[in-house]
C-alpha cells in the first residue's frame, strides 16, 4: 500500500483545470459548497465508482477532496489498493476556503445538511449525556454507554477513522439518490 500524495490548496487551484476532482463527502455537505467542477462520489460509494475513477485516472490526475482531509486520505488508500493513483487536498475544503479560494454553491440547494464532523459531535454528545442521565436515574451501569463512546472517540483519533461517521453516512439525508450518483458517474465517464 502506498501513501497518498497530497496537494496544497494553491497548487490544486492552479491545476484545477487539468484535474478530475472527486468530493467524497455526503451529498448534503457537497451541496453546502465544493471545489469548482468537483464530482460528488461519497466515500462509501468509491468501490462502485472504481471502474469510472480508474478510467478518469488513465486520462489524467485525480484529486480527492473532503471536509478536512481524513476521508479523502481513506479514499486515496482504497484507490491505491485497487491500482489507481490519486492525490488528496491537504486540509480539504476547509483549508481551500480558509486560503481564500471560492467554493461553488449550487443555486437552489434544497437543504442545508450539517457536516459529518458536526453530526458526529452531536450524536456522541447526546449518547454521552443520555448514558450519564440513565446512570443517575435508572442504574449506574448505563454510565458504561458514555465510557464506550469515550473509548470510541479515542480510538477514532488514534486511527484517523470514525465508525460513527460511517454509520451516520448511511442515514437517508446523507445518502445520494441513485439517479444523482448515476448522473455523476456518467459525467465522470464523459470527462
Amino acid at each position: 500500500m502506498t501513501t497518498p500524495m497530497a496537494l496544497a490548496t494553491d497548487e490544486a487551484r492552479t491545476r484545477l483545470h487539468e484535474l478530475t476532482v472527486i468530493d467524497v463527502r455526503t451529498p448534503g455537505e457537497y451541496a453546502g459548497g465544493h471545489l469548482p467542477g468537483a464530482l460528488n462520489i461519497p466515500l462509501d460509494q468509491i468501490q462502485r465508482a472504481l471502474p469510472d475513477i480508474r478510467h478518469a485516472a488513465d486520462r489524467g490526475d485525480v484529486l480527492v477532496v473532503c471536509a478536512s482531509g481524513a476521508r479523502s486520505e481513506n479514499a486515496c488508500r482504497i484507490l491505491a489498493e485497487n491500482g489507481v493513483t490519486a492525490a488528496t487536498l491537504s486540509g480539504g475544503t476547509g483549508a481551500w476556503a480558509a486560503d481564500g479560494h471560492e467554493l461553488y454553491r449550487p443555486q437552489g440547494a434544497s437543504r442545508a445538511t450539517w457536516g459529518m464532523e458536526r453530526q458526529v459531535r452531536l450524536t456522541a454528545g447526546v449518547i454521552v449525556l443520555l448514558g450519564l442521565l440513565l446512570g443517575l436515574v435508572i442504574h449506574p451501569a448505563f454510565q458504561l454507554v458514555s465510557a464506550g463512546i469515550a473509548g470510541g472517540l479515542v480510538f477514532s483519533a488514534l486511527t484517523n477513522t470514525c465508525g460513527m461517521a460511517a454509520m451516520l453516512a448511511k442515514l437517508p439525508h446523507n445518502r445520494p439518490r441513485a439517479a444523482d450518483l448515476d448522473n455523476t458517474l456518467a459525467a465522470l465517464r464523459n470527462r
